[in-house]
């Protein structure tokens, strides 16, 4: 693995210079989960929620996430965006798993840097947005296998999480 980009050679923190590197299409896929018990499972997917579409304004949230990543983590760059698709699954309760809902985000732009964190941040605040919407229900709800996934283009290519 090669040396920590964010740091200069005095070991000082630094935005890293991609002024030279070539714009490509860059695309950046994350998952993770959050789990709950059957009955909020139910009431979000039988759309009782009080607060309304839990899913549907999930998946604006993780969008909108995606787009203010460089305002949330001090070094990322301000990137425009091409696409964000954010896709949710529910996940049934099987043998020692709690139910839930799997969240997949995946963001793509062309540009000199990648789009990782976009798509970490997008998946980590769609499951934030769930647990918000539906806490005052179940307050045991756990996100959890927050993950990239995928990574595409650029200098280094791609990467492919294993399992």
């Amino acid at each position: 693995m090669s040396s920590l980009t964010h740091f200069d050679a005095q070991g000082q923190a630094h935005m890293v210079n991609v002024a030279g590197k070539a714009h490509t299409l860059r695309i950046g896929i994350a998952g993770g989960r959050i789990e709950m018990l059957p009955a909020t499972l139910a009431i979000i997917e039988g759309g009782s929620a009080k607060k309304g579409d839990v899913l549907a304004i999930a998946r604006v949230a993780g969008i909108m996430a995606a787009k203010k990543t460089s305002e949330l983590i001090p070094l990322c760059h301000p990137l425009a965006l091409t696409r964000v698709a954010i896709e949710f699954e529910v996940v049934r309760a099987a043998a020692g798993a709690a139910p839930g809902i799997s969240c997949k985000a995946t963001v793509e732009t062309v540009g000199p840097t990648g789009v990782e964190m976009e798509a970490l941040t997008a998946v980590q605040v769609a499951l934030l947005t769930i647990y918000d919407m539906c806490k005052a229900v179940d307050r045991s709800m756990t996100i959890t296998g927050v993950k990239l996934l995928e990574k595409h283009g650029g200098k280094s290519g791609s990467f492919v999480a294993a399992g």
